[in-house]
C-alpha cells in the first residue's frame, strides 16, 4: 500500500467562525433556559395562588355558608319548639327543642373549625371570627334568658309560660338573627371575593402559559435560525463547492469559514482535493477495468434471476396444473377407473410433487450467496434450535435423540446456516439403522475457523463415495427406499464454500458405526482462539 505524507493543517478561522456549533447552541440554550425558569416560577406561583383561592372558596367558605344556614335553621327550630312547648306543655316540643339544640351545637362546632382554617388576617376573616363569637354569645344569652327559663317555669305557669317571656324572646332572638344575618352576608361577600381571586388566578395562569408558548416559539425560531445560518447554509455552501469540484472544476477553492468544525473540514477537504485528483487519474484505468467486470457480473446475475423466475413460475405452474387436474380426475371419475388407472394417477401425482420438490431444491441451490446472503455475527446455538425445531415432528416420530456441544458464534448468514444444519441432521435422521437414532453436533477451534462435526449412528457411507455424494443429483440408494432429490449435500457444500469453509466425509470408526460429516465456518473477525 502506498503511503502519503500528512496534509498540512488549515488556517484557524477568525471572528464568529471561531465558535463551534455546540457553543452557538449553548448560548441560545442558556438564554432560553433563563426565560423558561422565570416563566416556570411564575407558573408555579400562579398555580399556588389559584389553588389557595380554590381551597378557600370550595373547602372553607362554601361549607361555612352552609353551616351558618344550618345554625339559623336549628335556632329557628329551637325558638318555635320552646315557644310552642311553653304554650301547650307538650313534651314532644321539648324533645324537638333539644334535638334542634344538638344540631345547632354540631353546626356551630363545624363552623368554628371551618372559620379557623380561613387563611390570613384580613378584615373579612377577622369579622367572620368576631361574628362567630357574637353568635355564640347571643345564642347563649337567648338560651339563658328565654329557653331555659321557659322550660323551668312550665310546671308553674303552665300554658301561660310563653306569653310571660315573649318580650325577652323577641329581644334575644332578634339579636341572634342579626348576628346570623351579618355572618351570612360576610361569608357571601368572602365567597364573591374568593371567586374573583380564583378567576384572576386562572387568568394569570393563562397569561403565563401564553408567555411560555411565546418563549417556546422564540426558542424554536432561535434554534431554527442557528441551524439555518450556522449549520445549513455553510453546509449547503460547502456542498455546492464540493459539487462544483466533483463536476470538473478542480481549481475551485473551498471557502467555508463558519462554524469552526466546517471551517476546519473545508480546509482539510481543500487540501485533499489536489491529492485526490492525482490519485483519481492514476486509478482511472483500474476503475474502467472494474466497471467492465461489474457489467459482466450484472449480466450474469440477470441471467440467474431470469432462471429463478422461469423455474419458480413457468416450470412450477404446469406441474401444479398436472397435480391438481389429476386429483380432480381421480375424484370425479375414480369410481369408473380400474385399479391400474388409479395406480397411474398416483404415479402422475407423485411425479409432479417430486418435480416441484426438485425445482425448489434447485432454486435453493442457485440462491446461495445471491439472494439474502448477507453475513453477520450469528449464534450457532440459535441456528441449531431453529433447525431442530423444523425437524421436531420427524425426530418425535422415529424417537431420535439430537444433542450438541456448546456452540460458538460465527460470521455467516443465519438462514443459510439453518438450512445447512437442517439438511445434515435431516440426512442423519433419514438414513438411520435399526438402533434408536442418535445425532450429535460437536465443534472445535482450528485457527481462525470453527470445525463442526455432525455424527450419527446410522447406516453409514462407504468412503469410496466420499466425493460423489457432494455432486448434484447423486444418490446411493433407490428413491423408493430413501426419498429425496439428491441435492441436499450439494447444497450443504455450496453453503459451506460460500462462507469460506469446506465440508468432507470423515473416515468411519469401526467401533462406532455411522456417518460423520465435518465442515468449517469462519470465526468472528478479531476473535482470539480460546
Amino acid at each position: 500500500m502506498t503511503e502519503f505524507p500528512p496534509l498540512p493543517a488549515p488556517e484557524p478561522p477568525k471572528g464568529l467562525g471561531r465558535l463551534r456549533v455546540g457553543r452557538w447552541f449553548l448560548i441560545a440554550g442558556a438564554i432560553a433556559t433563563f426565560f423558561f425558569v422565570v416563566a416556570a416560577g411564575l407558573t408555579v406561583l400562579a398555580v399556588n395562588v389559584t389553588r389557595l383561592a380554590r381551597d378557600a372558596v370550595i373547602d372553607v367558605i362554601d361549607p361555612a355558608v352552609l353551616r351558618t344556614l344550618e345554625v339559623s335553621t336549628a335556632v329557628t327550630a329551637q325558638e318555635t319548639a320552646v315557644r310552642t312547648y311553653g304554650r301547650t306543655n307538650d313534651e314532644q316540643y321539648l324533645r324537638d327543642f333539644r334535638a334542634a339544640m344538638a344540631r345547632e351545637d354540631a353546626a356551630v362546632a363545624e363552623l368554628s373549625r371551618l372559620i379557623a382554617k380561613l387563611p390570613g388576617e384580613s378584615p373579612r376573616v377577622l369579622l367572620a371570627r368576631t361574628n362567630l363569637a357574637h353568635l355564640k354569645e347571643t345564642s347563649a344569652a337567648w338560651h339563658r334568658d328565654y329557653a331555659d327559663r321557659v322550660i323551668a317555669e312550665v310546671p308553674r305557669l303552665k300554658t301561660q309560660t310563653s306569653a310571660q317571656f315573649a318580650n325577652v324572646n323577641a329581644e334575644r332572638f332578634r339579636a341572634v338573627q342579626a348576628v346570623l344575618a351579618a355572618q351570612q352576608a360576610n361569608l357571601s361577600d368572602m365567597h364573591q371575593r374568593g371567586s374573583v381571586y380564583l378567576e384572576q388566578g386562572w387568568q394569570t395562569l393563562y397569561y403565563v402559559l401564553i408567555a411560555l408558548g411565546v418563549i417556546l416559539l422564540a426558542t424554536a425560531v432561535a434554534f431554527t435560525l442557528i441551524i439555518r445560518y450556522v449549520v445549513l447554509r455553510p453546509i449547503s455552501r460547502l456542498t455546492s463547492e464540493v459539487r462544483a469540484v466533483a463536476g470538473g472544476d478542480f481549481d475551485r477553492p473551498l471557502t467555508v469559514d463558519r462554524p469552526a468544525e466546517l471551517a476546519e473540514l473545508s480546509g482539510r477537504v481543500d487540501a485533499m482535493r489536489g491529492r485526490i485528483v492525482r490519485e483519481w487519474r492514476r486509478a482511472a484505468d483500474a476503475k474502467q477495468q472494474l466497471s467492465d467486470q461489474a457489467v459482466e457480473l450484472r449480466r450474469s446475475n440477470a441471467e440467474l434471476e431470469q432462471f429463478a423466475y422461469v423455474a419458480s413460475h413457468d416450470l412450477q405452474e404446469p406441474l401444479r396444473k398436472v397435480a391438481s387436474f389429476t386429483r380432480m380426475l381421480e375424484q370425479r371419475y375414480g369410481d369408473q377407473l380400474d385399479e391400474r388407472a388409479q395406480q397411474y394417477i398416483g404415479f402422475a401425482v407423485d411425479g409432479a410433487k417430486r418435480m416441484q420438490l426438485l425445482i425448489n431444491d434447485l432454486l435453493d441451490l442457485s440462491r446461495v450467496g445471491r439472494v439474502g446472503g448477507e453475513k453477520a455475527p450469528t449464534k450457532v446455538g440459535t441456528v441449531y434450535e431453529t433447525a431442530v425445531g423444523n425437524l421436531s415432528a420427524q425426530i418425535e416420530d422415529i424417537g431420535a435423540t439430537v444433542t450438541h456441544d456448546p456452540l460458538p458464534e460465527v460470521f455467516g448468514n443465519r438462514v443459510l446456516l439453518t438450512q445447512l444444519f437442517q439438511n445434515l441432521i435431516g440426512n442423519a435422521l433419514k438414513f438411520h439403522s435399526e438402533r434408536p437414532p442418535r445425532v450429535n453436533i460437536s465443534v472445535a477451534r482450528q485457527g481462525d475457523m470453527w470445525e463442526f462435526a455432525c455424527a450419527d449412528n446410522g447406516i453409514g457411507i462407504d468412503t469410496k463415495y466420499a466425493d460423489r455424494i457432494f455432486l448434484i443429483f447423486q444418490r446411493l440408494h433407490p428413491r423408493d427406499v430413501y426419498p429425496g432429490t439428491g441435492i441436499g449435500l450439494a447444497l450443504c457444500r455450496k453453503i459451506v464454500e460460500y462462507h469460506g469453509g469446506k465440508i468432507w466425509l470423515d473416515d468411519p470408526d469401526p467401533d462406532n458405526p455411522g456417518t460423520t460429516f465435518r465442515f468449517t465456518l469462519p470465526a468472528l473477525p478479531g476473535e482470539e482462539p480460546q
